[in-house]
Protein backbone atom coordinates (compact mmCIF):
# COMPACT_ATOMS: atom_id res chain seq x y z
CA UNK A 1 0.00 0.00 0.00
CA UNK A 2 2.87 2.37 0.85
CA UNK A 3 4.45 1.74 -2.56
CA UNK A 4 1.17 2.59 -4.31
CA UNK A 5 0.92 5.79 -2.27
CA UNK A 6 4.45 6.81 -3.29
CA UNK A 7 3.78 6.19 -6.99
CA UNK A 8 0.30 7.77 -6.97
CA UNK A 9 1.36 11.09 -8.60
CA UNK A 10 3.15 9.19 -11.37
CA UNK A 11 0.17 6.89 -11.98
CA UNK A 12 -2.23 9.84 -12.01
CA UNK A 13 0.10 11.69 -14.40
CA UNK A 14 0.06 8.74 -16.80
CA UNK A 15 -3.72 8.28 -16.67
CA UNK A 16 -4.33 12.02 -17.17
CA UNK A 17 -1.77 12.12 -20.00
CA UNK A 18 -3.48 9.30 -21.89
CA UNK A 19 -6.88 10.86 -21.27
CA UNK A 20 -6.29 14.63 -21.69
CA UNK A 21 -2.69 15.30 -22.76
CA UNK A 22 0.50 16.67 -21.25
CA UNK A 23 -0.76 19.93 -19.76
CA UNK A 24 -3.66 18.43 -17.80
CA UNK A 25 -1.37 15.56 -16.78
CA UNK A 26 1.24 18.00 -15.53
CA UNK A 27 -1.36 19.87 -13.46
CA UNK A 28 -2.63 16.57 -12.05
CA UNK A 29 0.92 15.49 -11.14
CA UNK A 30 1.61 18.80 -9.36
CA UNK A 31 -1.70 18.67 -7.49
CA UNK A 32 -1.22 15.01 -6.53
CA UNK A 33 2.34 15.61 -5.27
CA UNK A 34 1.34 18.68 -3.25
CA UNK A 35 -1.75 16.97 -1.79
CA UNK A 36 0.30 13.89 -0.94
CA UNK A 37 2.86 16.10 0.78
CA UNK A 38 0.12 17.97 2.68
CA UNK A 39 -1.53 14.71 3.74
CA UNK A 40 1.78 13.43 5.12
CA UNK A 41 2.31 16.70 6.99
CA UNK A 42 -1.18 16.67 8.51
CA UNK A 43 -0.79 13.02 9.52
CA UNK A 44 2.56 13.78 11.16
CA UNK A 45 4.41 11.38 8.84
CA UNK A 46 8.14 12.00 8.42
CA UNK A 47 9.04 13.67 5.13
CA UNK A 48 12.43 12.72 3.73
CA UNK A 49 14.80 15.10 2.00
CA UNK A 50 14.16 13.19 -1.22
CA UNK A 51 10.42 13.85 -0.93
CA UNK A 52 11.08 17.58 -0.40
CA UNK A 53 13.30 17.66 -3.48
CA UNK A 54 10.83 15.66 -5.55
CA UNK A 55 7.92 17.97 -4.73
CA UNK A 56 10.08 21.02 -5.39
CA UNK A 57 11.20 19.72 -8.78
CA UNK A 58 7.67 18.81 -9.93
CA UNK A 59 6.31 22.19 -8.81
CA UNK A 60 9.13 24.14 -10.52
CA UNK A 61 9.36 22.17 -13.77
CA UNK A 62 5.66 21.36 -13.94
CA UNK A 63 4.84 24.99 -13.17
CA UNK A 64 7.17 26.16 -15.96
CA UNK A 65 5.49 23.69 -18.32
CA UNK A 66 2.06 25.12 -17.53
CA UNK A 67 3.04 28.79 -17.38
CA UNK A 68 5.04 28.75 -20.60
CA UNK A 69 2.90 26.08 -22.27
CA UNK A 70 6.10 24.22 -23.16
CA UNK A 71 6.32 20.48 -22.50
CA UNK A 72 10.13 20.49 -22.66
CA UNK A 73 10.24 21.49 -18.99
CA UNK A 74 8.30 18.47 -17.76
CA UNK A 75 10.50 16.21 -19.90
CA UNK A 76 13.53 17.64 -18.09
CA UNK A 77 12.02 16.93 -14.65
CA UNK A 78 13.11 13.25 -14.26
CA UNK A 79 16.64 14.10 -15.43
CA UNK A 80 16.93 16.92 -12.91
CA UNK A 81 15.70 14.61 -10.14
CA UNK A 82 18.14 11.84 -11.12
CA UNK A 83 21.05 14.26 -11.35
CA UNK A 84 20.21 15.87 -8.00
CA UNK A 85 20.32 12.39 -6.45
CA UNK A 86 23.65 11.66 -8.15
CA UNK A 87 25.09 15.03 -7.12
CA UNK A 88 23.96 14.55 -3.52
CA UNK A 89 25.64 11.16 -3.25
CA UNK A 90 28.74 12.46 -5.06
CA UNK A 91 29.12 15.52 -2.82
CA UNK A 92 28.66 13.36 0.26
CA UNK A 93 31.28 10.89 -0.87
CA UNK A 94 33.90 13.25 -2.34
CA UNK A 95 33.70 16.28 -0.06
CA UNK A 96 32.50 14.82 3.24
CA UNK A 97 33.74 11.21 2.94
CA UNK A 98 30.20 10.28 3.96
CA UNK A 99 28.11 7.39 2.76
CA UNK A 100 24.71 9.06 2.54
CA UNK A 101 23.23 6.03 0.78
CA UNK A 102 23.67 4.11 4.03
CA UNK A 103 21.60 6.72 5.88
CA UNK A 104 18.50 5.99 3.80
CA UNK A 105 18.73 2.24 4.34
CA UNK A 106 17.40 0.48 7.43
CA UNK A 107 20.45 0.24 9.72
CA UNK A 108 19.32 -2.79 11.72
CA UNK A 109 18.92 -4.98 8.65
CA UNK A 110 21.93 -3.95 6.57
CA UNK A 111 25.21 -4.46 8.34
CA UNK A 112 27.71 -4.19 5.50
CA UNK A 113 31.42 -3.40 5.35
CA UNK A 114 32.24 0.21 4.52
CA UNK A 115 33.91 -0.85 1.26
CA UNK A 116 30.61 -2.37 0.10
CA UNK A 117 28.72 0.82 0.97
CA UNK A 118 31.27 2.85 -1.00
CA UNK A 119 30.90 0.61 -4.07
CA UNK A 120 27.09 0.81 -3.78
CA UNK A 121 27.27 4.59 -3.55
CA UNK A 122 29.38 4.84 -6.70
CA UNK A 123 27.08 2.41 -8.49
CA UNK A 124 24.05 4.57 -7.65
CA UNK A 125 25.85 7.74 -8.71
CA UNK A 126 26.64 6.24 -12.12
CA UNK A 127 23.13 4.78 -12.38
CA UNK A 128 21.43 8.12 -11.65
CA UNK A 129 23.68 9.93 -14.14
CA UNK A 130 22.89 7.31 -16.80
CA UNK A 131 19.15 7.44 -16.10
CA UNK A 132 19.20 11.21 -16.46
CA UNK A 133 20.94 10.92 -19.82
CA UNK A 134 18.58 8.16 -20.95
CA UNK A 135 15.56 10.29 -20.02
CA UNK A 136 16.93 13.20 -22.07
CA UNK A 137 17.61 10.92 -25.02
CA UNK A 138 14.09 9.46 -25.04
CA UNK A 139 12.43 12.75 -24.11
CA UNK A 140 13.96 14.73 -26.94
CA UNK A 141 14.38 12.12 -29.68
CA UNK A 142 10.99 10.41 -29.54
CA UNK A 143 7.37 11.45 -29.39
CA UNK A 144 5.83 12.79 -26.21
CA UNK A 145 3.71 9.63 -25.98
CA UNK A 146 6.82 7.41 -26.22
CA UNK A 147 8.52 9.50 -23.53
CA UNK A 148 5.49 9.23 -21.19
CA UNK A 149 5.45 5.45 -21.60
CA UNK A 150 9.21 5.34 -20.98
CA UNK A 151 8.92 7.59 -17.92
CA UNK A 152 6.23 5.48 -16.29
CA UNK A 153 6.93 1.91 -17.35
CA UNK A 154 10.50 1.58 -18.60
CA UNK A 155 12.09 3.86 -16.01
CA UNK A 156 10.31 2.08 -13.17
CA UNK A 157 11.33 -1.28 -14.61
CA UNK A 158 14.97 -0.24 -14.98
CA UNK A 159 15.04 1.16 -11.44
CA UNK A 160 13.44 -2.01 -10.07
CA UNK A 161 15.92 -4.24 -11.94
CA UNK A 162 18.88 -2.16 -10.72
CA UNK A 163 17.54 -2.20 -7.15
CA UNK A 164 17.14 -5.98 -7.27
CA UNK A 165 20.70 -6.34 -8.58
CA UNK A 166 21.91 -4.15 -5.72
CA UNK A 167 19.95 -6.32 -3.29
CA UNK A 168 21.64 -9.46 -4.62
CA UNK A 169 25.04 -7.75 -4.30
CA UNK A 170 24.29 -6.66 -0.73
CA UNK A 171 23.04 -10.10 0.24
CA UNK A 172 26.42 -11.59 -0.74
CA UNK A 173 28.11 -9.29 1.78
CA UNK A 174 25.74 -9.60 4.73
CA UNK A 175 27.28 -11.34 7.72
CA UNK A 176 26.19 -14.92 8.24
CA UNK A 177 24.20 -15.78 11.36
CA UNK A 178 27.26 -17.22 13.12
CA UNK A 179 29.11 -13.91 12.53
CA UNK A 180 26.38 -11.82 14.13
CA UNK A 181 26.87 -11.45 17.87
CA UNK A 182 23.84 -12.72 19.80
CA UNK A 183 21.94 -10.14 21.75
CA UNK A 184 22.70 -10.06 25.45
CA UNK A 185 19.99 -11.58 27.59
CA UNK A 186 18.13 -9.08 29.75
CA UNK A 187 19.37 -8.81 33.33
CA UNK A 188 17.45 -10.97 35.82
CA UNK A 189 14.67 -9.22 37.64
CA UNK A 190 14.84 -9.21 41.42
Amino acid sequence: MKLLFEFLPLILFFVAFKWQGIYIATGVAIAAAVLQFAWMTVRGKPISTMQWISVGVIVVFGGATLLLHDDRFIRWKPTVLYWVCAATLLVGRVFFKAIWLQKVMPKEELVLPESVWIRLTWAWIVFFLAMGCLNLYVGFNYSLDTWANFKVWWSMGIILAFSLAQGVYMARHLPSEDQVAPASPPPPTP
